[in-house]
């Protein structure tokens, strides 16, 4: 690897480095992001994100010599990304010796330094816990300790949980980035073997590949941070295509309680083509957050359409509309008959599904009947 020894105070660790332009796109991504951070922030409770800038970001993650964390696990690489004015400076420090971990760690805070927010995937739980059981060893002070901490694993999650089969950073980075990797793509699992065999033999060569897989961890980061923090800035955007990432979106934003743009996410990811499954949770979700906002018609309005296109979950919503806000229990026993219809002709619908819906109607009949009996 092309690289240089650079000496600190504490011995000398090496470094390998590279750049790439403020322009530079990891996939369908650009990696530098030029929007405004309040919903991020306030998805993350971080209130002094929004006052910073791009060059006041690191982008950081860590190669260990195992998974099971404690003082028996170092990271015997650190790569960190920082934009500068001209371009992204991606660096990669590597232990050639376990003896060199003081120094590399001296590099890492030197580099660190100019940044006040540091970004991760998965870096609360792994890699900023370990770094800093490294740095109180050997009775250093925490870099990032006061630092901004935006881990993009959580985000990741909420966004994707519904639609994709993993959240791993590299699946993220294929499925979502458009960013596959190539041949020199190692396996996070052999990262650490790869280095004992290197500590036994003193042969870098191997090593190629875990360089080459840190430098994209790094590079898929800036680009995840860019991308996501678009989603939560323009959320009715054209660009996103995937309804039931739309409605991740409407349930992230209801939970930040800006409950006024969650229901009009809510409305344009119905208007995605949703499963039926995830079409009903979706038209409940919203039904709740309009009730909530006391926007009663609104949900009057989604229910009927819904009820329209042959959705079971609407029908039963106006039949209990009906009987306990408009107090007219005919109608409601109309709704109840007209769902009851629909389960019965719905061959297609799984047994457990039908069993469910079906109990629920029948319970509803059976005393709506005696509303509309007993006048």
């Amino acid at each position: 690897m092309d690289g240089r020894l650079v000496s600190n105070r504490l011995g000398d660790t090496f470094i390998h480095e590279s750049h790439y332009k403020l322009d530079h796109q990891h996939g369908l991504v650009p990696i530098l992001f030029s929007e405004p951070l309040e919903v991020l922030a306030r998805w993350a409770g971080e209130a002094r994100l929004p006052a910073m800038q791009a060059g006041n970001l690191v982008f950081l993650d860590t190669e260990t010599s195992g998974l099971a964390g404690g003082t028996g696990t170092y990271a015997f690489m650190v790569g960190a990304g920082r934009f500068e004015a001209d371009g992204f400076h991606l660096a990669q420090y590597f232990m050639r010796d376990p003896a060199e971990e003081s120094a590399l760690l001296e590099g890492l805070a030197e580099f660190l330094a100019p940044a006040s927010a540091m970004v991760t995937y998965n870096g609360k739980a792994f890699d900023a816990p370990l770094l800093k059981t490294r740095y109180r060893l050997h009775h250093m002070p925490v870099p990032f300790q006061d630092d901004v901490h935006i881990d993009l694993l959580p985000l990741a999650r909420r966004l994707w949980r519904d639609r994709l089969p993993s959240r791993s950073l590299k699946y993220i980075e294929e499925n979502v980035l458009g960013a596959p990797r190539d041949s020199q793509e190692v396996p996070g699992y052999e990262i650490p073997y790869l280095y004992f065999d290197y500590l036994r033999s003193g042969d870098a060569r191997p090593l190629e590949g875990v360089f080459y897989h840190n430098a994209m961890d790094i590079v898929a980061l800036a680009a995840l941070f860019n991308h996501v923090n678009h989603m939560l800035v323009d959320p009715l955007s054209e660009s996103i295509e995937h309804g039931l990432d739309r409605i991740a979106l409407a349930r992230l934003f209801e939970d930040i309680h800006q409950w006024d743009q969650a229901a009009q996410i809510y409305e344009r990811g119905l208007q995605q083509g949703l499963a039926e499954a995830d079409f009903s949770q979706a038209v409940r979700r919203l039904s709740i957050l309009q009730r909530r906002r006391g926007d009663l018609q609104a949900a009057r309005t989604l229910w009927e359409k819904a009820a329209a296109a042959g959705h079971v979950y609407a029908h039963i919503e106006l039949a209990k509309d009906f009987e306990h806000r408009q107090r007219d229990p005919a109608a409601a026993r109309d709704w109840a008959l007209s769902a009851q219809a629909l389960i019965q002709a719905n061959s297609e619908m799984p047994d457990y599904m039908r069993s469910h819906w079906l109990s629920e109607v029948d319970h509803r009949l059976e005393r709506l009947d005696k509303k509309v009996k007993d006048g």
